[in-house]
Parts: C-alpha cells; structure tokens; sequence
C-alpha cells in the first residue's frame, strides 16, 4: 500500500506541477478560454493540497514500517506540492491585500483618456473574453485606490511638455511596453504592457501637460480583463514614475 502512496503522490505532484503551466500559457497561447485556464489552476491548487495531507501521512506510514526506499519518492512528492500550494497561496494572499480593482490613474479628479487604445481593446474582445470598460468610476474607484496607493499621484517635473513625453516614451519602452500611439500635440503616450505567465494585457496612457513649474504627468494603467489586478498597475505606474523621476526629476 505504502508503496502505491510513493509513486502516487509522485505521479500526482508531478501533475500538478504540469497543470499550472498549462493553464497559463494554455491562455497566452490562445488555446484555453480565461475561465478553463483558471479552472486548470484551481485543479493544481486542490490536487497539490490533497497530495500535501496524503504526503504526510504516507510519510509517517513509511517510517513506522521501516519502508525508507519509499521515502525519498514521497518526499520529492510533499516538496513539489508545498511549492505549488505555496506559490498559490501567496498570489492568493496578494490578492486579499489589494483592492478588488483594476483601473488605476495618478488622477482620480481627471483621470488621462486612451484614444488608439479604444480600438484595439474593441478588436480584443469577443464572444469567450469580455473586455473591462475604459469607463472610470471615480465615486467608486478613488476610495479604494488612494488608501492602498497613497503614492500613486501625480509627477510635476521641471522640464517642459516635449523633453517630459519624449523621456516617458523611453521609460516605457525600458519597461517593456509596446507604444502603440505617441500623440505630440495631445501631450499622450499609449502603450500596453503583457505579462510572461499568462500574457495579460494591460493598457497604459501617460498624459503630459505644460504647468507653471514644468510638467505635470498623469499615468493610467487598464487591464484588459479579470476584477483584480493583483497590485499590478498601480505596482507599474509606481516604477514609471521612479524611471522619469530619474530622468528629468
């Protein structure tokens, strides 16, 4: 019996392990849906558990009866689960600690609007992907954003609006944002950003304007789809701002 557990819960973490990956670039890669990709990462999260109380138990078995060959096995098995259930559970943590949000701008009052951006986020979606609104509920999303964010605020830099969105462009290709529309006249960038894992997009607009000390510069950062963004945009908005602020600031 002990024996069975061995190769079981190796087997089964190995699965498990396999599973995330799967599900994530089963998503970036266009073959699963959002909600089958999640479900994927559910089944590894639950099946790492379950392979975590049973390693243990096997463990235990396997001392008692003096089966140490079996150990090693059931040990490869227990480590490859806790790291699953604890990579899983700090995503998880991450998310309880963040606001249930997803539309984060250094101005809540006025917030920068996307233009080609629009467009594209129009073409992204379709029948098994809904795309998030653009539209910003300040009412809604101010209270939450600026006691998590506090720092999330505008940048009034000394130079003047063209050297200011010039450098922002070069902060945001350094990230590795694709521009998509760099609008002199309009004193805007638009960019969108996607992770390795899933390949989530989110979309950017920095919104530079003249002021009386220099510039004042506006980020905005969107994602495309899901409630939450784990911290994500608001986290890029914050290493933007410390790029330019190293720039001209």
């Amino acid at each position: 019996m002990t024996v069975w557990w061995s190769k079981a819960i190796l087997i089964g973490a190995v699965i498990a392990a396999v599973l995330l990956p799967l599900s994530a670039f089963g998503y970036k890669f266009d073959i699963l849906a959002l909600q089958p990709a999640f479900s994927l990462m559910s089944l590894a999260a639950l099946l790492a558990a379950a392979l975590l109380v049973l390693g243990i138990v096997a463990w235990i078995v396997a001392g008692k009866k003096g089966l140490s060959g079996e150990r090693g096995g059931i040990a490869t098995g227990l480590l490859i689960s806790l790291a699953i259930v604890a990579f899983l559970g700090m995503q998880y943590q991450t998310a309880q600690s963040v606001p249930y949000i997803h539309n984060i701008s250094t101005d809540t009052a006025d917030p920068p609007a996307f233009d080609k951006v629009i467009a594209i986020r129009k073409a992204f979606e379709r029948p098994d992907r809904k795309v998030n609104s653009l539209a910003y509920d300040a009412d809604k999303l101010a209270p939450e954003q600026l006691p998590a964010y506090p720092q999330v605020k505008t940048l009034t830099v000394p130079e003047t609006q063209a050297p200011t969105l010039a450098a922002s462009e070069a902060v945001l290709r350094e990230m590795g944002l694709e521009i998509v529309n760099v609008d002199e006249a309009a004193g805007r960038i638009e960019a969108t950003a996607t992770t390795f894992w899933f390949g989530f997009k989110d979309d950017v607009v920095v919104r530079v304007r003249e002021g009386s000390d220099g510039s004042d510069v506006d980020v905005r950062s969107v994602s495309r789809v899901g409630e939450s963004d784990l911290g994500a945009n608001a986290a890029r908005i914050l290493k933007f701002l410390d790029g330019l602020r190293a720039r001209v600031g």
